[in-house]
């Protein structure tokens, strides 16, 4: 018999927490749960739940709604449902007591526990759930993650990852944005993550003393109250999470934790832009392309960009990426050098997915302004270019289509005058 445990679990074993004031129905679950891994006790009530939770990371909780138990039961699931929202809550109790078995029922739990019943049913109830959970989570619940990936700083990734930000958190904010059912999701989250380093919130006029590294350590508190009073804000509503000020902090998180993060975050977002335009460790940027939905790949017409682009391309492969997944965004393009756009895209074998014309200045009088061009010249060049791209991800979104979608025949017409090919060289 496994005698119950208020100390850690052995590494590899699934934790589940039971908040029981009876040692005999502590003992009973330990025995029915025995080998599916370690059942660690707690007190009734709420003091000490967060702590085990964030330490243990357990699978489930269960609650005991038996006897005398059952407003305390009641208060700890509120608790939990408030501040652990994505975690299972199974209530314990015996078929002889309907009013526990109604309280736990009124609360919302996800399931019950008979303890009067053979412990199998414990077990097959327990998996019955977390499949349930599994199927959800694989079923197109979370939002869309695109990644924006630029081999050296000064490609323009940040410039392209804030002002597309902007623009699709406009169009996903109209009435008719989304057809059916609202979800719990709501908005776009730029994740600030390339180099320099938060220059994203500097283009934004934002400041935030909450880290990518603060989320990934709160990772098992986050909810939409955290994160809506954590995380940074523009004034359109656009969330912002950077790096940290220090960037050696970053040594401190795992790359598993980072990704889970980023996953995370998509339960609560319709859209995640990450920016990892210079971004240095290559396993970081692996592990963050095979979780996002798409990458775009950005770079410029000088040959500098172009051969980095094709090392950073060479380095994903070699850690089993399919770049043939991944699209090319050719920014800063000028139709006076003598490098076309489809030339690049040929160089890196990638599909061209879109061309964005150099606007140096009217970029950098904008930002000498405080202000993002996306916003203030909404017919300028670049401006229409980004809402096109804006455009296309919305409706590749909500149509559920993993194809391109198609453009915008006036800003495709304009593309071919400058660029000098076809509409049939842009699609990818």
């Amino acid at each position: 018999m496994n005698a119950p445990r208020d100390s850690l679990p052995e590494i590899g074993a699934e934790t589940y927490l039971f908040a029981s004031p009876s040692n005999s129905h502590i003992t009973w679950l330990t025995d029915a749960l025995g080998r599916q891994g370690t059942v660690v006790m707690l007190s009734p009530d709420v003091k000490s739940i967060d702590e085990r939770i964030t330490l243990l990371g357990p699978v489930a909780v269960f609650i005991d709604f038996s006897g005398d138990n059952t407003a305390a039961a009641v208060d700890l699931h509120q608790h939990l449902r408030r501040d652990w929202p994505t975690l299972p809550v199974l209530a314990t109790g015996v078929s002889a007591e309907p009013a526990s078995m109604l309280a736990a029922l009124r609360a919302g739990v996800d399931d019950f526990i008979d303890m009067a019943a053979p412990p199998a049913e414990a077990v097959s109830t327990l998996r019955k759930l977390l499949d349930r959970r599994s199927t959800q989570q694989n079923n197109g619940t979370r939002g869309c993650t695109l990644a924006l990936l630029g081999a050296r700083p000064g490609v323009g990734v940040t410039t392209l990852a804030t002002s597309l930000s902007l623009l699709l958190n406009e169009q996903l904010a109209q009435p008719a944005a989304q057809p059916g059912p609202r979800s719990a999701r709501h908005g776009v989250a730029l994740l600030d993550l390339g180099l320099p380093a938060r220059d994203g919130l500097l283009y934004l006029g934002t400041q935030s003393g909450f880290s990518f590294v603060d989320a990934v350590r709160n990772l098992r508190r986050l909810d939409q109250t955290l994160l809506h009073t954590a995380l940074a804000h523009h004034g359109s509503g656009t969330a912002v999470l950077p790096l940290p000020v220090s960037l050696a902090q970053m040594r401190e998180i795992s790359h598993s934790d980072s990704v889970a993060l980023i996953k995370r975050l998509g339960d609560f977002f319709d859209f995640q832009i990450a920016d990892l335009g210079g971004f240095s460790t290559i396993d970081f940027v692996a592990q963050t392309v095979k979780e996002a939905n798409s990458t775009w790949i950005v770079c410029d017409q000088s040959i500098g960009a172009i051969v980095s682009t094709a090392s950073m391309l060479k380095e994903l492969r070699t850690r089993g990426l399919e770049t043939d997944q991944m699209s090319l965004v050719v920014n800063k393009f000028d139709s006076h050098v003598g490098l076309s756009a489809k030339d690049i895209a040929e160089r890196l074998e990638l599909p061209l997915r879109h061309v964005l014309p150099a606007r140096s200045t009217q970029l950098l009088a904008a930002a000498s302004r405080g202000e993002m061009l996306v916003r203030t010249a909404r017919n300028d060049a670049y401006s229409q270019a980004i809402a096109g791209l804006a455009r296309g991800l919305h409706q590749e979104y909500t149509s559920g289509s993993s194809q391109q979608p198609v453009k915008d025949p006036r800003w495709t017409a304009l593309m071919s005058k400058v660029t000098g090919f076809r509409k049939s060289s842009t699609q990818g």
